[in-house]
């Protein structure tokens, strides 16, 4: 399979560049993964395909404000950075722009020295390692200092920092926001959870593949980079119990997809881990794990249209695009939703 298999013309005007007033009233495609077969609705429907039983799984990592921008100490350059995972106390993985400015060595200050980023390691792809010096709560400087890491097609200055997080968000640690999760309201889960339906959470903190393209032609010879996970062992039980009675599980997002089928694959049933993980889903692939998928419409030929591509089929997703330009659907991050069912 080719890279170029999974690209589609996009008009650029229907990228969603600010979130819509209320959350839950973005539009919802819901297509049927088997047949091919669409219905437009309001994401508040949602819980019309959620049967009592049901399991509906959401990843509750929370964005960090991790995009930095600051000046070289020596030659006051300025350099942007962006914080993609901790290594060890203190010391950080960041993409770098301009990269070439940055050797081991060099210190990058920010807020008039209230953080500092010292370079002790150059890694690849525009990649550092830094030390940050500072004193007092690391989150409470990036709070003061930092921005959300939005994606580089969206061009408007977001006026409310939280939109960019779900309303479930809870464990620190992610590059960027699932944003499947983001088109629920803490009403609507309470109403899914009133119709009988598990509410469970997972974590998967977003890294550096949210913003890699691929550059390979050939599909399989891309490289997934890692990302953290973790699965309860309550959330697990009744995972298995959920499959024991035949009820369907509902992954919310791409990245809670790879977080249930990574375990899956590996234990061959949910169960309590944590780990890093770098599963590649693609076209080919048998999903253990989940049985509907709730997500965006996804950039071309990317990793993300690979995975959907794989859990219904690239002829049903591409014409699923196509009818969605048609139909003035918003796409990418703050943009409408599908549900692959």
């Amino acid at each position: 399979m080719k890279v170029s298999d999974f690209d589609y013309q996009l008009d650029e005007s229907l990228i969603a560049q600010t979130p819509l007033l209320k959350r839950d009233e973005s539009r919802l495609m819901v297509l049927n993964k088997e047949t091919g077969a669409i219905e437009h609705r309001k994401f508040y429907n949602i819980i019309d395909y959620l049967n009592p039983g049901d399991a509906l799984v959401l990843n509750d990592t929370k964005v960090i404000p991790a995009r930095l921008i600051g000046e070289k100490e020596e030659t006051k350059a300025v350099i942007e950075i962006l914080l993609l995972n901790e290594v060890t106390d203190s010391v950080w993985k960041a993409l770098t722009k301009p990269a070439k400015r940055v050797k081991e060595g060099t210190i990058v200050s920010f807020g008039n020295g209230l953080l500092k980023a010292k370079c002790i390691k150059v890694l690849p792809d525009g990649i550092r390692e830094y030390e940050l010096i500072y004193d007092g709560i690391l989150l409470e400087i990036l709070d003061k200092l930092g921005t959300m890491p939005l994606p580089p097609y969206i061009h408007e200055k977001l006026s409310d920092q939280n939109r960019y997080q779900t309303v479930y968000a809870k464990n620190i640690g992610s590059a960027a926001a699932p944003t499947a999760g983001l088109h629920f309201t803490l009403e609507l889960l309470e109403k899914i959870k009133a119709k009988g339906v598990e509410v469970l959470f997972i974590t998967l903190h977003v890294g550096l593949g949210t913003f890699r393209p691929v550059m390979v032609d050939d599909i399989k010879n891309h490289e997934m980079h890692s990302e953290y996970y973790s699965i309860s062992k309550e959330v697990a039980m009744k995972l298995n119990e959920v499959k024991k009675k035949g009820n369907k599980i509902v992954a919310v997002g791409t990245t809670t997809t790879r977080t249930l089928e990574t375990v899956k694959s590996m234990y061959q049933e949910f169960t309590e881990c944590s780990g890093m993980t770098n599963i590649f889903i693609y076209p080919g692939y048998k999903f253990k794990g989940i049985d509907a998928l709730i997500t965006n419409f996804h950039l071309p030929k990317s990793t993300l249209v690979m995975l959907v591509s794989a859990f219904s089929k690239k002829e049903f997703i591409m014409n699923a695009y196509k009818i969605a330009q048609e139909e003035k659907y918003r796409f990418f991050s703050f943009g409408d939703a599908m549900l692959i069912i």
